[in-house]
């Protein structure tokens, strides 16, 4: 299949052939043979313009093409930004969340325990007040013992001391 390249290359070597006409930059061609070259590069015209045309057109459409996805890409990585901003968002709000909690839990706790110690100590306290009052009503009873026995005692010498011996 001829092309206009090919054509043009055939017009351009029978130029290149033409013979020189002497002290001059003219040349001598076969008129015949050139008309019928360049007739058909006309032919071949039409259908190049037409290809070129075409190709423009499919520029354009590719082009057009092109910046509706790089709109659609731009556009997806702008929600996609907004969703990660926003998840960033969430997990740093969350995140003083926990901390708030993890104090205030913290805090609860640390009253909690003291309430219990208080309760605590206050308990040991009145076992302490009941196993003192008991230990002083152990140490009563011991030394009434402790004087009855005496008692005895002396009243035992006495009698033995009564009778006649």
């Amino acid at each position: 299949m001829d092309s206009v390249q090919s054509k043009l290359d055939e017009i351009t070597a029978a130029l290149e052939a033409a013979r020189a006409m002497p002290m001059s930059a003219s040349c001598v061609v076969n008129r015949g043979e050139l008309l019928g070259l360049v007739g058909e590069l006309r032919a071949l015209l039409p259908g190049e313009i037409t290809q070129a045309r075409t190709v423009l057109e499919d520029k354009d459409s590719v082009l057009a093409d092109g910046r509706r996805e790089a709109a659609r890409i731009i556009a997806q990585a702008r929600e996609e930004r907004l969703r990660m901003l926003s998840e960033q968002e969430v997990y740093v709000q969350a995140q003083t969340e926990a901390d708030r909690l993890t104090w205030e839990a913290t805090a609860n706790a640390q009253a909690l325990r003291a309430e219990v110690d208080d309760y605590v100590d206050g308990k040991l306290a009145n076992f302490e007040i009941i196993l003192t009052k008991t230990l002083k009503s152990v140490e009563r009873g011991r030394a009434k013992l402790a004087g009855r026995n005496e008692l005895a005692e002396i009243v035992d010498r006495r009698d033995e001391a009564a009778l006649p011996g």
